[in-house]
């Protein structure tokens, strides 16, 4: 097992490129199996989770070649959806949280699926129901085996799906995903009304549509799908990660450096930008790119009535649950206070405990609040060791690390490595000091 050793204190100084968006690539990824033409997606990171599905996919037998650093080419013409009841898929399966999007191609092209419960981070609940419901609206029968822990789902006596009005019970990003995905082959017309309307939504609508496709509504919460025969192939590029964007932008304001992010998908951002500007965070637009300059202290703004500032998520165009992890670190080393209130996932707020052993001032409130008092760099955060209990936690303790005083040790890495290309060389470009060490080391 590997881990992180930081070297706190770090002025960080230059330009950074995000990675494509990871949350994008496990949705379009999957969109290969809905046809038997060759389709090219570019901008793939090369993160752990991504890796996964793609070698998943392969073991499937979708015919996978790698074109370039982050371009491939996908071609499913021999696929067994049975393949997924297979020991060693079922396994891949549970490791990978991205997996349950497989669903909705299988069922639209072969009339059935079959899925173990997927993996992911440990958040909290993230319940499947939407998923599913949404196929039994389209005529698909559902069975959950207790015994093998199998879904299954299978069209109609037909053999294909049928088009239906419905109204999701939560505006879920992976949820309309799969259903789009499962509702493009459809018979008639499909309506989902409350869906997600997430950028990566909208760029899968789009791929979508360039393979045959007829989506419209793309961008609202209110998708009208007339269900086609067959889809084509064709080519995409995925759009800047935005937790990558806003993962650098905290890291910059946290270790008071200068940094300058390339090619962020501004018009894609949403409330990221605004919400770090809250902060005291200075940011700078120029053209596509964002420029944050260092600052000596980051003052946290108040409500309009002078009461306390609260950060909250929420389904897009509100703030992505993703970042507030990032956010409530920097808060730490603001002048001010702020409520960081988790409301999606109940367990994403109890990685704070490290930071507290690091000299951060934080009330946890309850599971989904936690109150930051920021020290306005008057007492530095100090180096300790301590474990990676997600994605963006890990990111966020990573952040930590650099701007503390000492030297920090950060295990359980794979974690990071699941959502982040390579941080660690690409941050000690910069000017970091991180080293990644086998344990015994």
């Amino acid at each position: 097992m590997q881990y992180f050793e930081v070297a706190g204190k770090a002025r960080l100084n230059g330009v950074i490129q995000p990675q494509g968006a990871k949350n994008e690539a496990l949705q379009v990824i999957c969109t290969v199996l809905l046809t038997d033409q060759p389709v090219v997606i570019r901008n793939i990171p090369e993160i752990l989770d991504v890796m996964r599905l793609i070698e998943l996919l392969a073991h499937m037998g979708v015919e996978v070649t790698r074109l370039g650093p982050d371009a491939w080419q996908f071609q499913s013409r021999n696929i067994d959806p049975e393949c997924m009841l297979r020991p060693d898929i079922k396994k891949e399966v549970m490791a990978l949280r991205g997996s349950v999007m497989l669903v909705g191609p299988l069922l639209a092209r072969f009339g059935k699926a079959y899925m173990v419960k997927p993996g992911g981070d440990k958040i909290g609940r993230r319940r499947l129901d939407t998923h599913f419901m949404g196929m039994m609206a389209l005529g698909a029968d559902f069975h959950y085996d207790t015994q093998t822990g199998v879904y299954a789902v299978t069209a109609p006596g037909s053999g294909r799906l049928q088009g239906k009005y419905m109204l999701l019970d939560e505006a879920s990003v992976t949820g309309t995903a799969n259903i789009v995905m499962a509702a493009v082959l459809a018979q008639g017309t499909t309506t989902i009304y409350n869906a997600a309307c997430e950028p990566y939504v909208q760029q899968l609508c789009a791929m979508l549509n360039r393979m045959g496709a007829r989506i419209s509504g793309v961008g609202s919460n209110l998708l009208t799908i007339e269900g086609v025969d067959s889809l084509g192939g064709t080519e995409h590029r995925l759009l800047a990660d935005m937790i990558e964007v806003g993962s650098f932008i905290g890291l910059a304001a946290m270790t008071q450096s200068a940094l300058t992010i390339k090619g962020c998908n501004i018009p894609y951002l949403g409330l990221i930008p605004d919400t770090f500007r809250r902060l005291g965070i200075v940011l700078e637009e120029q053209g596509d790119d964002l420029h944050v300059p260092a600052q000596e202290l980051c003052q946290i703004d108040t409500f309009i009535d002078g009461s306390i500032l609260t950060i909250s998520d929420h389904t897009w165009p509100g703030l992505t649950p993703d970042l507030l992890s990032i956010l409530l670190v920097v808060a730490t080393q603001c002048k001010g206070t702020v409520l960081i209130h988790q409301k999606m996932f109940e367990s994403r707020l109890f990685f704070v405990d490290k930071l507290i052993d690091m000299g951060a001032q934080i009330i946890l409130c309850d599971p989904h609040r936690a109150t930051v008092i920021g020290l306005a760099r008057q007492q530095r955060l100090r180096g300790i060791s301590m474990t990676s209990p997600d994605i963006r936690a890990g990111v966020a303790l990573l952040i930590a690390a650099l701007s503390a005083e000492g030297t920090s040790r950060i295990y359980n890495i794979e974690q990071i490595d699941r959502g982040y290309q390579h941080i660690d060389t690409r941050l000690n470009a910069l000017g970091a000091h991180i080293q990644r060490l086998e344990q015994g080391e």
